[in-house]
């Protein structure tokens, strides 16, 4: 079932109001200023750089504060209007700062700017209006790369939340089915642990993040389907303490592994075996690791989708403060994520 509501375009200007917007202003002012002073026919020394680098510092901050107010304004405009307002209040923020500085010079006698006021404004203009073109060009480029970026996140989220390998399916059905004359309150528990995994699966909630707890609970219903399956042969520990269930945690995060953990460490032992599931606070991060005892006999070994498909998420999610580590640490496969304690806010599905 598609979701009514109408999409949401992405944004297409950068927060002028956080600090690798000021720094970019601030580094292509800087680098202006160094290759005008390297320039060949150049006659100003270390004092003509030090007040061109106090200038532009001056000018970037004058700039960022005035693009970080004028942001939410900017942002109603549409298609390529915000960008060309902002090339406009960038225009008109060099003139009256450029303006003032000649000024300023002139009434104290620092003699500080050589060239008339006129020209002064004028060059600062012409050159704040080729910089200011290119960088706007920068961003868009980059708002659009970003942009397809997330496109293909979400249909990977997507494609990922709306299959349930059928082989759970199928098993999952026989078990109500057995269960139907032998135990009907099983089967019927059974049933609404189902309907519960296949909500998350086919995404009704209308968000792309749940809670922690909200996982936990999606995975303790799995593993009660797998329990009646495998009966004994299926053995859990749970060792996660005080953990956040509050933390955002995309949805049907941990379900793949667990099943992953079911289908390649427990179901193929005849005795079967533990599945260690951990969490713990480590300073700035949340560890959550998923274990299972390695299988005796080799095994056919799967496509490894659901894996990769947890890597791309946590990535696309938390981005590079966060980790995915799978691999067999002594007699177990170990797989642990590594989560910041401060999430980055999460997009509007």
């Amino acid at each position: 079932m598609s979701d009514p509501r109408p999409a949401r375009a992405p944004n297409p200007l950068p927060d002028f109001c956080r600090l690798p917007a000021v720094a970019a202003l601030f580094a292509v002012g800087a680098l202006t200023v160094t290759l005008m002073w390297l320039a060949p026919d150049n006659t100003r020394g270390w004092r003509g750089y030090s007040i061109g680098m106090l200038f532009v510092t001056w000018l970037s901050m004058l700039i960022a504060l005035a693009l970080c107010y004028a942001r939410p304004w900017l942002q109603r405009l549409g298609g390529w209007m915000p960008y060309a307002g902002v090339w406009l209040l960038i225009e008109l923020v060099v003139a009256l700062a450029s303006a003032v500085a000649r000024w300023m010079d002139v009434a104290l006698q620092l003699n500080l700017v050589r060239t008339a006021p006129s020209a002064f404004v004028r060059d600062n203009l012409l050159i704040a209006a080729l910089l200011g073109a290119a960088m706007l060009r920068y961003f868009y480029v980059l708002a659009q790369w970003q942009a397809r970026l997330a496109a293909v996140a979400h249909a990977q989220v997507d494609a990922l939340q709306a299959r349930i390998r059928p082989h759970f399916l199928f098993n999952s059905m026989n078990t109500v089915a057995a269960l139907v004359r032998v135990d009907p309150t099983a089967a019927e528990r059974t049933i609404e642990d189902l309907c519960e995994l296949f909500r998350a699966a086919l995404g009704q909630s209308g968000s792309r993040d749940g809670t922690l707890g909200e996982e936990l609970a999606l995975v303790e219903r799995y593993l009660a389907i797998e329990q009646l399956r495998l009966g004994e042969r299926l053995r859990v520990r749970r060792e996660f303490g005080s953990l956040p269930m509050d933390y955002p945690l995309p949805r049907l995060l941990l379900q793949p592994l667990v099943e992953n953990a079911v289908r390649h460490g427990i179901q193929p032992r005849r005795e079967g075996g533990q599945i260690l599931l951990r969490g713990v606070l480590d300073r700035d991060a949340l560890l959550i690791e998923v274990s299972n005892p390695l299988p005796v006999a080799p095994t056919t070994p799967g496509h490894g989708h659901g894996l990769t498909n947890v890597r791309q998420r946590v990535a696309y999610r938390y981005g590079a403060r966060a980790a995915v580590e799978a691999g067999p640490h002594e007699d177990r496969f170990v797989v642990r994520l590594r989560l910041p304690l401060e999430p980055p806010p999460a997009e509007p599905s």
